[in-house]
C-alpha cells in the first residue's frame, strides 16, 4: 500500500512541477508580448493559460483521491492539502498573465511602456514564480523565504509605474494608454502576490507553519 502512495506522490510532485512550467512560460509569453510587441505571442499565452485550467483539474482530482483513499497523515497530508493551495494561485498566475496579453494588443506599438519600469516589474515577477515553483521541486526553505522577502522589490517596482503614469497623464500623455499600462502592473503585483502564496504554502508542506494559520 506504501508503496503505491508513494507513487501517488510522485506522479502528484511531477503534475505540479508540469503545472509550474507552465505557469513561468504564460507570465514570461506576455511580458514579452507587452515589451516586444510580439501578437503571435498573444494567442500562445491565451493556449498556455487553457492548459494550466485542465493542469489544475487534473491534479486537484488526483488529490483527493490520494485523500480519500489513502487517508494520508503528518508531512504527507500537509503535502497534499499544500498541493490543492497551490494550484489554485497557479490557476490564477495563468488568468492574469491571460489578462495581460489581451491588454497588449491595444497598446504594443506604444512608446510609453518603454519609458516606466515596467518591463523591471515584469521581469522580477517572472523570477519569483520560478524560484517559489524551484523552491517546491528542490524542497528549498530558504529559496521559498526568499520569494516571499523578493515580494517587496514588484511592490516598490508598482509604486514607481503607478507615480510615473500619473506624471506622463498630467503631462498630456495618452490617458487610455497609462491607465492600461497601470492595469498591467497591478496584474504582474497580483502575480507576485500569488508566487508568495505559492511559496507560504511550499513553507507549509515542509515545516508545518503559514502565516496564516494558527
Amino acid at each position: 500500500m506504501r508503496v503505491k502512495f508513494e507513487a501517488q506522490l510522485e506522479r502528484l510532485n511531477v503534475e505540479l512541477i508540469t503545472m509550474g512550467a507552465l505557469c513561468e512560460e504564460v507570465i514570461s509569453g506576455a511580458a514579452k508580448a507587452l515589451l516586444d510587441g510580439d501578437s503571435g505571442l498573444r494567442e500562445t499565452v491565451l493556449a498556455t493559460e487553457r492548459d494550466i485550467n485542465q493542469k489544475e483539474r487534473d491534479i486537484e482530482s488526483l488529490c483527493m483521491k490520494l485523500l480519500l483513499q489513502q487517508q494520508p497523515v503528518a508531512r504527507d497530508l500537509r503535502t497534499i492539502s499544500s498541493a490543492l493551495k497551490m494550484i489554485s494561485d497557479m490557476e490564477r498566475i495563468g488568468d492574469q498573465a491571460a489578462d495581460i496579453a489581451e491588454i497588449t494588443r491595444d497598446i504594443a506599438d506604444n512608446s510609453i511602456k518603454d519609458l516606466v519600469p515596467i518591463g523591471d516589474m515584469a521581469r522580477a515577477t517572472i523570477k519569483m514564480v520560478t524560484d517559489s515553483v524551484d523552491s517546491f521541486v528542490r524542497k528549498d526553505l530558504g529559496l521559498a523565504e526568499a520569494v516571499i522577502s523578493s515580494d517587496d522589490v514588484v511592490d516598490d517596482l508598482f509604486l514607481q509605474v503607478r507615480e510615473e503614469l500619473i506624471r506622463r497623464i498630467g503631462m498630456g500623455d495618452s490617458g487610455e494608454v497609462c491607465i492600461d499600462l497601470l492595469m498591467i502592473a497591478k496584474y504582474l503585483e497580483r502575480i507576485g502576490d500569488h508566487a508568495v502564496n505559492i511559496a507560504e504554502w511550499v513553507e507549509y508542506s515542509l515545516t508545518g507553519h503559514h502565516a496564516d494559520l494558527p
